[in-house]
């Protein structure tokens, strides 16, 4: 009994000791955090979906208040947007951080409509593993694999499987513009865009680049790279069959020319609120 008791007293005196070694190693390495990078975390959404670059929120936080102020000019919150970097630039002194909001873009208008299923896909319902084993339902090996990794990664809500097209549709007053889908996508199908003025986007709904006959027998709307949109506007480059129309390129100047002028519909050119109105009530 009396080697029992000894033993415990000896396990409690080790413990003991190893408590105040740690307390003591603990205060003497101990690093103060700067109380601003919790004053700029407490503005940020808390979403930790690393669309600013950063290991989560603190980490961009601690970013933040360590940099410069031309550093400063860098860090975005895509989440937060630009109310959250007023109030970020405000507590470190800085001049306010603007951007152009954006929203997530899928290029690829393969629907059950312009690219039927030509062969039956039953695996795993994963996108990422699909697409090392299979060209997909559609034939197409740059096409919409339509199982929603997408769908299943999206933080916000923004992200749902049409079941009429079978495409994952983009909400735009819930995407954030984080870029997770843009992430997932094995098939790189996904861009973030600037929304533009009046919400008027172009571009091109299409990642296919087999060429023009073999292209369109997989998606009747697929791009055939025939050049005719370069023609239209200079700065839209053609290469491996496929077309690309730059962010930069003026909807308004060249939407409507350029989707008149496609002779696949490839290229699509979103619309205002307000000219939709019209368009349904003309």
């Amino acid at each position: 009994m009396d080697i029992i008791v000894s033993n415990v007293l000896v396990l409690v005196g080790i413990a003991f000791a190893a408590a105040i070694i740690l307390y003591l190693v603990s205060q003497k390495f101990n690093v103060e955090e700067n109380p601003k990078i919790g004053e700029v975390e407490s503005f940020l959404p808390g979403a930790n979906c690393g669309a600013c670059g950063k290991a989560g929120c603190h980490n961009f936080a601690e970013s933040c208040v360590k940099a410069s102020e031309e550093e400063f000019k860098n860090m975005y919150c895509p989440v937060g947007g630009a109310e959250v970097m007023k109030k970020v630039s405000n507590a470190l002194g800085y001049a306010a951080v603007e951007k152009e909001p954006a929203v997530a873009v899928l290029k690829c208008n393969g629907t059950c409509e312009n690219a039927p299923a030509k062969i039956h896909f039953d695996g795993i319902s994963i996108c990422r593993l699909a697409d090392k084993i299979s060209v997909g339902q559609t034939g197409c090996p740059d096409g919409c694999l339509r199982l929603g990794d997408c769908v299943k990664v999206c933080k916000f809500g923004a992200l749902s499987i049409n079941p009429e097209t079978g495409l994952p549709t983009v909400d735009e007053e819930k995407c954030t513009s984080c870029s997770a889908c843009v992430n997932i996508c094995p098939r790189h199908l996904f861009e973030i865009r600037p929304k533009g003025k009046n919400g008027q986007r172009v571009y091109v709904a299409c990642s296919n680049k087999q060429k023009g006959a073999i292209a369109r027998k997989n998606c009747k709307v697929a791009c055939i790279g025939c050049m005719k949109c370069t023609k239209i506007c200079p700065s839209i480059k053609v290469e491996n069959n496929l077309s690309y129309i730059p962010p930069e390129v003026s909807a308004a100047e060249f939407g409507e020319e350029l989707v008149k002028n496609c002779p696949t519909g490839a290229i699509i050119m979103t619309k205002n609120s307000q000219s939709q109105n019209e368009d349904n009530n003309g």
